[in-house]
């Protein structure tokens, strides 16, 4: 059976009261994004140490580091380095909590996928030596402001470029935001990228009349969870599905929150909408 996680920034910045709420929900882990206003590759050693001594007396395992790894401009050979430091400090990081997934996106999208293919696998290759290199995975995760935002053309992906190191961090929900490369999350881009999934994250969001799409608690959207998490314990997935709330009970996050989470603004009220997505989440695969 697989496990449950949630991300620090989706309860709160402050890593006590996220321990707090994954103990209180019976979770088996938590995924490192922001902690104390710090995203992952920032985070000082002696924070890491505080966080391990809080863990220490708790049964929850870090399940992976919520990395920004090649959220970054694919035509800047800086942003290119700068993201291979990102990706080594959080390996690094991952060492530290006995976690080796590190989540990886595809660049922002300025155009078609298909034009700049070639030039996407080419730009792996020297990550996935340093991955080998670590003993560390990267999961891409398909994202909607990147160049790869379902599960059909991610794995095709992963097909050409032909590491064990790169996996997939499936996010079903993502797909709905995909207007480009149209997919129905579940069962269309699950049954494509099932084969290649190291991890999974948890959010919900519906499509209005009018075309656009909002984020809402899980379960109560189009992604269609309680099929997809029979699916996963039906195929026997003992990795971690972790909730990545997205959604809020007021106000909505901005765009510019969404596509760059992280810090005070991001978790100011994470917590409530947290809270009962983890309670849809228990009743959906207790049911």
């Amino acid at each position: 059976m697989f496990k449950l996680a949630v991300f620090t920034d989706e309860v709160s910045q402050d890593f006590g009261r996220v321990i707090e709420v994954a103990n209180e929900f019976g979770l088996d882990g938590i995924e490192i994004r922001s902690v104390w206003d710090h995203a992952p590759q920032d985070i000082s050693q002696s924070d890491i140490a505080r966080m391990k001594s809080m863990l220490a007396d708790t049964n929850l395992k870090v399940c992976s580091i919520a990395a920004p790894f090649f959220k970054c401009e694919l035509d800047s050979q800086d942003e290119y380095k700068e993201h291979l430091d990102i990706l080594r400090k959080c390996i690094a990081l991952g060492k530290t909590f006995d976690c080796n997934i590190i989540r990886g996106f595809t660049f922002w999208r300025r155009g078609n996928v298909h034009n700049v293919w070639q030039r996407l696998l080419d730009k792996f290759q020297e990550p996935i030596k340093i991955l080998e290199s670590e003993d560390a995975f990267v999961g891409i995760e398909n994202e909607f402001s990147t160049y790869i935002g379902t599960g059909r053309t991610l794995a095709k992906f992963l097909d050409g470029l032909d590491s064990s190191r790169v996996r997939a961090i499936w996010d079903p929900a993502n797909v709905c935001f995909d207007t480009d490369d149209v997919e129905t999350p579940f069962p269309e881009g699950y049954r494509a990228i099932r084969p290649y999934i190291i991890h999974v994250h948890v959010k919900d969001c519906q499509k209005h009349m009018q075309g656009n799409v909002e984020h809402t608690p899980v379960g109560k959207g189009d992604v269609g969870w309680k099929e997809q998490f029979e699916q996963l314990a039906k195929d026997g997935y003992e990795g971690y599905a972790s909730l990545e709330t997205h959604w809020r009970t007021s106000e909505q996050l901005t765009d510019g929150l969404v596509e760059r989470p992280g810090g005070k603004e991001y978790s100011e009220s994470a917590e409530a909408a947290s809270r009962i997505c983890l309670q849809n989440i228990k009743k959906m695969i207790s049911s």
